[in-house]
């Protein structure tokens, strides 16, 4: 079979599948407004199930080709990536998702049509609460984060950088993409912060947090505009994400937390806490940015107990 996705190039010598390809690139990016990392693991999706094609059908697949594709052609590749390559369900799903989208964009375009291709099942995934911190835990990362630190400012980096993913539920993509120029905005208590599809929300801002920002930049020994980045590397350049990561398995190790202590597991934090103290799910999928409300509602798996004495406690009808 055809080599790893990850080393092909979205590419195609039948020119109207070419032509294809680049319109459905364009659109991912002018009107779906998807991130370059998201086209990016999207065209490698793409790329691997041409790939398959190409030695599947002995040669490379023209659009008339995918047209005349059927679903044993499409269960075919799936089982290549579960047994062949031994992939993850999760990621096999995502490529599935994604070769469905380009098959709807050529339907759009009056390209081609091949009712196959939706009537393949997608791999079912199990549905897995995200994993949380402990309050006690989330209350002790924050209290030593930056402990190990050489210098004492890039300690109080990491605490604000730590600060807003468990105080505002950021990603760590949306903490190290922020400029200088939001301190202003943290210091009245909000700002708004742009995230996955360059969507906008408005997200609060706690004191504490505002504070570790503003305590960060006073030390930090770079100066810099309103545009620039607002967390530094030991050398002065953009924050690498690495550099969290690696703060947070230093963390995991001195206080002994689970190996799910990532620094996504503060936005996870953030969120079940925010749930756990009588936070309702449509306010959490605001703060959090999610698109589905479905995606929120992971969330109620991780403390139903809690979330059952609050009921009893509260609703008339429970006494």
């Amino acid at each position: 079979m055809a080599g790893s996705a990850a080393r092909l190039t979205l590419t195609a010598r039948d020119p109207a599948l070419a032509g294809a390809l680049a319109d459905w690139r364009a659109w991912l990016a002018d009107e779906r407004r998807a991130s370059p990392n998201t086209i990016e693991a999207y065209e490698t999706d793409l790329a691997g199930f041409l790939a398959f094609l190409t030695d599947y059908l002995g040669g490379d697949p023209s659009l008339a080709d995918l047209a005349n594709l059927t679903v044993a052609n499409f269960r075919a590749w799936l089982a290549y990536r579960s047994t062949d390559k031994h992939l993850a369900k999760a990621s096999t799903a995502r490529a599935m998702s994604t070769v469905r989208s380009f098959f709807r964009r050529l339907e759009k375009r009056d390209l081609m049509n091949n009712p196959a291709v939706h009537a393949v099942r997608t791999p079912k995934l199990s549905k897995i609460a995200p994993k949380a911190l402990t309050e006690q835990g989330a209350r002790e990362v924050m209290a030593n984060v930056g402990a190990m630190a050489k210098e004492p400012w890039i300690a109080k980096r990491d605490a604000a950088v730590l600060l807003l993913l468990y105080g505002c539920g950021l990603r760590i993509g949306e903490a190290l993409g922020l400029s200088r120029g939001r301190l202003a905005d943290m210091a009245k208590g909000a700002m708004t912060v742009r995230g996955k599809g360059s969507k906008d929300r408005m997200v609060p801002v706690l004191p504490v947090v505002a504070e570790a920002v503003r305590d960060y930049l006073a030390a930090c020994p770079y100066a810099g505009g309103d545009a620039d980045p607002l967390f530094l590397g030991a050398r002065g350049k953009a924050l690498d994400p690495a550099i969290v990561q690696k703060e947070m398995r230093a963390l995991r190790r001195a206080l002994n937390l689970p190996e799910t202590a990532t620094p996504h597991a503060l936005r996870h934090s953030f969120a079940t806490h925010l749930l756990g103290g009588g936070g309702d799910l449509r306010t959490i999928q605001e703060l959090l940015g999610h698109a589905s409300l479905s995606t929120t509602q992971r969330y109620t798996a991780v403390d139903s107990a809690k979330l059952l004495d609050v009921y009893r406690a509260a609703h008339p009808r429970a006494r």
